[in-house]
């Protein structure tokens, strides 16, 4: 599909570049990332638990000050700033209950992963490397899968070894879709000198 729509949109060179160089820094940032949470998975999920905590409880801040700016009697707005702020202040008080919690919510983020690749792989018709796209939704599936049978007891290292294992695989479509733009403006380039 990406591919594809970059043709039908006509996208300029530097946006074309751009996209190159950030897929393949990118990837190497995830390959990276990756490979530390498959060597060291309980550092990797004690990281992720910490990182979306925080994040949680920046969100329950910045939606209470907004309710607070815009509709003080909203109440809705109150609940959703109250649950964020609950739920993060919660994970980090109580990591293990964090940790297992978290690890639902990872399966689910596999399984949404699993089905977002397939989708790219299956749009990405007549290029060479959909195939890339297509492994990453199975691993994605897979780790799904075996995360649901474990949980929670095995969720202290599975949440950091997936999220390696993800990020690793990621990291590698990235790289090669930076490489199908070489291909691809290759292609471009002979077909119009044909």
């Amino acid at each position: 599909m990406w591919i594809n729509s970059t043709i039908q949109l006509n996208l300029d060179k530097d946006v074309l570049d751009t996209f190159k160089k950030y897929a393949k820094i990118g990837g190497f940032l995830f390959i990276v990332l990756g490979t530390i949470g498959i060597l060291f998975p309980t550092f990797m999920t004690l990281g992720t638990l910490v990182f979306v905590t925080y994040l949680m409880l920046f969100a329950g801040v910045s939606s209470a000050t907004l309710t607070w700016i815009s509709n003080r009697k909203d109440w809705a707005g109150w609940l959703k700033s109250l649950l964020l702020i609950g739920v993060a202040l919660y994970m980090l008080f109580y990591p293990m209950s964090g940790v297992a919690t978290l690890g639902l919510l990872f399966s689910f983020y596999f399984f949404m992963d699993a089905f977002g690749s397939f989708g790219l792989g299956f749009s990405a018709q007549d290029t060479k490397h959909k195939w890339i796209w297509i492994f990453n939704a199975l691993t994605s599936f897979a780790l799904a899968i075996i995360f649901i049978v474990g949980w929670p007891l095995t969720s202290i290292w599975l949440i950091g070894f997936f999220v390696g294992v993800s990020l690793f695989f990621d990291g590698v479509a990235l790289i090669v879709g930076g490489y199908s733009v070489d291909n691809l403006e290759e292609d471009t380039t002979k077909k119009e000198k044909e």
